[in-house]
């Protein structure tokens, strides 16, 4: 089975997603990374073990961020690999770069989807308690 030709702009396509992609990855890295800080200060004045818990939680979520810019950057990488391929005629190579690109992209969005989630459910958590205390 062959494959109809890549044009060499279509992996140029995936650009500005992943530029877009990779700036609200480090936001929220930063954002984490300033919470972080501010429950690090508060753990050591105060050795609450709730705030431990919470700094082990947002620990694993930092984590899955660089895994999710890590793959981000990845198939940014690999669409240049591609673009280059394609631009020197090496249409097969081109077209299974493009496709590896394709597939961290969908694995960096899918580490998005879980953060996003552990992001949710933390403060659901939360406000869980707060409203816990109103009753």
């Amino acid at each position: 089975m062959t494959l109809p030709d890549l044009p060499l702009s279509t992996p140029s396509l995936l650009f500005p997603a992943i530029s877009l992609l990779m700036l609200a990855f480090t936001n929220r890295f930063l954002g984490l990374a300033a919470v972080v800080r501010g429950l690090h200060a508060n753990w050591q004045a105060t050795q609450e073990p709730m705030l431990l818990a919470q700094i082990q939680s947002l620990r694993r979520r930092i984590r899955i961020i660089k895994h999710m810019q890590t793959l981000g950057v990845l198939s940014l990488m690999l669409c240049v690999v591609s673009m280059t391929l394609l631009f020197f005629g090496r249409q097969a190579g081109g077209q299974v770069t493009f496709g590896v690109s394709l597939i961290l992209m969908l694995a960096s969005l899918t580490l998005t989807l879980v953060e996003i989630q552990m992001s949710g459910t933390a403060l659901d958590l939360q406000l869980r308690d707060v409203k816990c205390r109103e009753d």
